[in-house]
């Protein structure tokens, strides 16, 4: 398997896209925080002394998405078109899944991954006055895909 991060002397480069096709692509990424069902019933009722913890998930996580290359080193700057987020809130969970979407070279499943990372991160800060317990997992990538241009 050859890593294109690392060039033939085994130093750490940033990958050459100048050859490759501006194509329509997407990635869709999950991350779950599991909190106590006490929590979750604060939250759902908007009883978190900080607030709405789902719209600020929502807005860090778009937030993140745009700054992904400044977060994680060699990768590229993308133009993003489209950044979604959608919280499923169990009893005990709360599953949530990104979207990142852009016309380049390259591109959005890191910016899917860093969006639900750090929605997760931000429902973690939200809620970790009242409970200790919380366990943020299952961050992955569900999906990307490239569309040539019309």
């Amino acid at each position: 398997m050859e890593l294109t991060h690392i060039n033939e002397a085994g130093k750490i480069q940033m990958v050459d896209v100048s050859g490759k096709a501006i194509v329509k692509r997407s990635a869709v990424a999950q991350a779950t925080i599991r909190l106590q069902s006490e929590t979750i019933v604060l939250l759902r009722q908007g009883l978190l002394k900080k607030g709405d913890a789902l719209a600020c998930a929502r807005l860090a996580a778009i937030m993140a998405a745009k700054r992904t290359s400044e977060l994680i080193p060699l990768c590229h700057q993308l133009s993003l078109e489209l950044v979604t987020v959608d919280f499923e809130v169990g009893d005990d969970r709360i599953v949530i899944r990104t979207s990142a979407q852009c016309t380049g070279k390259t591109g959005a499943e890191m910016e899917a991954l860093t969006s639900a990372s750090v929605a997760a991160l931000t429902v973690y800060d939200m809620c970790k006055a009242i409970d200790k317990e919380m366990i943020i997992g299952d961050i992955r990538l569900l999906g990307k895909k490239k569309e040539a241009l019309a």
